[in-house]
């Protein structure tokens, strides 16, 4: 099966490496800025419609200010199959401007080059089966992959897409907690990333829920639960599910331009 990624910046190229690292795919690439495609070995089309026209599948990884500009030449081809990674654009507008009958809306977040990017998809309402299997697969190919109803995505963005910054910075502020008693920043780091990690590995192989283990680690009277009361006077929880919800209002919005533009066409 050939896919084709429209689009080589940092999503679309660690894509492009994901899918080209599992074997199963016959790839092609195309970005109208060359140096972006030139450290991916892959077959490189010479134009947009090239690109299009070779694919069974076409993963649109350009920016979406970019696409409105590529509408009129992608929507010659409705015979093919879409994955739009296109944030803000909902699946409404992708029927309209693609006339095509498989479409798939991807939203992963930037561990896409690790290979751990966690993804959502939503489907347009005609996809076939045997397309939205292979969605899946693609999708899984650079991380796990969750199915939710297109309504969840700001929420889903507002958590994942998102809440993986807030994630670094939690990092980052784990470590300076400890630069200040003494252990240097890089290193505190790591021990900071680590640390994220066997809490992530502990909720996904003990199947306990994050308050049960956060418990099990507070002991009477001991370091734990005073840093965990130094948390809860800051306003810790209330400010991630403040930010998660922020960030899914913003995205709720561009959604919303995203309609209006399609409906003032």
């Amino acid at each position: 099966m050939r896919v084709s990624i429209i689009g080589c910046g940092n999503m679309g190229g660690a894509i492009a490496r994901a899918l080209e690292a599992a074997g199963k795919w016959d790839l092609e690439i195309y970005d109208i800025d060359r140096t972006r495609t030139e450290g991916l070995a892959l077959k490189c089309a010479g134009s947009l419609e090239e690109a299009l026209s070779d694919a069974d599948i076409v993963v649109l990884a350009v920016k979406p200010q970019v696409i409105p500009d590529l509408y009129d030449v992608v929507g010659e081809y409705n015979d093919k199959s879409y994955i739009s990674i296109l944030a803000g654009v909902p699946l409404e507008v992708l029927e309209y401007k693609l006339d095509a009958d498989n479409i798939a809306r991807f939203m992963p977040n930037i561990a896409a080059q690790s290979r751990k990017a966690v993804t959502a998809i939503a489907y347009s309402a005609a996809c076939d089966e045997e397309f939205r299997k292979d969605a899946f697969e693609i999708a899984s190919a650079f991380g796990s992959a969750f199915v939710l109803d297109e309504r969840l995505f700001p929420a889903f963005i507002g958590l994942s897409g998102s809440g993986i910054a807030y994630v670094f910075q939690f990092i980052h502020a784990l470590a300076m907690g400890a630069v200040e008693e003494g252990i240097p920043y890089q290193r505190a780091v790591e021990i900071a990333a680590d640390t994220m990690d066997s809490a992530i590995t502990l909720v996904k192989e003990s199947g306990r829920n994050p308050v049960e283990l956060a418990s099990m680690v507070c002991s009477a009277g001991g370091t734990t639960i005073r840093g965990m009361n130094t948390l809860a006077s800051g306003g810790f929880d209330s400010a991630v599910i403040g930010a998660v919800k922020s960030a899914t209002e913003r995205s709720i919005t561009l959604e919303k331009e995203a309609l209006e533009r399609k409906d003032n066409d």
